[in-house]
C-alpha cells in the first residue's frame, strides 16, 4: 500500500504564494504517477498537476500553467506543489494522489488540505 501525508495548506491573500507537500511511503512508489487534485465546494475534483518519480514528464491544468510548479524530492519521497500568483478561484481542498501506472484503477489519496485565497 501507499500512504500519503499532506501539509502546507492555509489562508493566503490574492497574489501570494503557498507550497504544499505530500510525503509518500510504500515499497513500490516508482510504479505510481503522483498528482495534485483540488475540489471546490459544489464542484468536481479536478487534476492540477502530475509528475513521475523518474524522467522529466509533468502535466499542468491550463488554469494553473505558469503559476504552479510540481516537483519531487526522491530522497525524501516527497512531492511538492509550489503555488504562486494565487487567485480566489484557486480556493479548494487540495488532495495528493498516487495512481498505479500499470493498474490505473488503483489509487491512493491523501486526507486533503484546505487552501483559501482571499481577495
Amino acid at each position: 500500500q501507499v500512504q500519503l501525508v499532506e501539509s502546507g495548506g492555509g489562508l493566503v491573500q490574492a497574489g501570494g504564494s503557498l507550497r504544499l507537500s505530500c510525503a509518500a511511503s510504500g515499497r513500490t512508489l516508482s510504479t505510481y504517477v503522483m498528482g495534485w487534485f483540488r475540489q471546490a465546494p459544489g464542484k468536481e475534483r479536478t487534476v492540477v498537476a502530475t509528475i513521475r518519480w523518474s524522467g522529466g514528464s509533468t502535466y499542468y491544468a491550463d488554469s494553473v500553467k505558469g503559476r504552479f510548479t510540481i516537483s519531487r524530492d526522491n530522497a525524501k519521497n516527497t512531492v511538492y506543489l509550489q503555488m504562486g500568483s494565487l487567485k480566489p478561484e484557486d480556493t479548494a481542498v487540495y488532495y495528493c494522489n498516487a495512481r498505479s501506472i500499470v493498474y490505473t484503477e488503483i489509487n491512493y489519496w491523501g486526507q486533503g488540505t484546505q487552501v483559501t485565497v482571499s481577495s
